[in-house]
């Protein structure tokens, strides 16, 4: 799986520990899809988070290419403050410091046709432990907002243009 290999770049091809990293992140990939077909109706959160030089907190997951904002599905009996507290944990270290603003309710229709993603934005934040890659997270760090990664995904990226650069506010992800 390509994905899974270029999540795992800078590795030497070959040995027992990279078969292992490709295979785990294989099963999280169909994990993924597993429980989207079976879960029907979806929430996820997504957090927009700056630093204190502007910069705008991306990670690299190891399931599927290029940068997104943190984030992920609402469990259940999970708030979605309290989902997007987790995801920014898990994914990068950070907790939010008071209550997140939401900024936009999505459809993704790309994953199903009842999957929604709320954007928040962050105002401020703690770290409350060093970032550590994860089988999940390869990679988190804060980008200028002129030197964003070429990959950022498509969606991520219209919501970059809508925070910072004017564009009228989508409806769909």
């Amino acid at each position: 799986m390509r994905i899974a290999e270029a999540a795992l770049d800078g590795k030497k091809r070959g040995g027992p520990v990279r078969a292992k990293m490709i295979k785990a992140a294989r099963l999280l990939a169909g994990a993924h899809l597993f429980r989207r077909i079976l879960r029907g109706h979806t929430i996820g959160v997504r957090a927009v988070v700056q630093d204190e030089a502007g910069g705008l907190l991306l990670v690299r997951h190891s399931y599927v290419a290029g940068w997104f904002f943190p984030g992920g599905g609402v469990e259940p009996g999970e708030t979605t403050i309290e989902a997007l507290a987790r995801e920014l944990d898990e994914e990068a270290g950070l907790r939010p410091v008071g209550e997140p603003g939401l900024f936009g309710v999505y459809l993704n229709r790309k994953l199903a046709a009842r999957d929604h993603v709320l954007l928040y934005r962050v105002a401020a934040f703690e770290r409350i432990r060093p970032f550590a890659p994860s089988l999940e997270i390869r990679e988190a760090k804060f980008f200028p907002l002129d030197s964003l990664p070429e990959d950022v995904s498509r969606g991520t990226r219209s919501r970059i243009d809508e925070l910072f650069a004017g564009t009228p506010a989508a409806t769909d992800w």
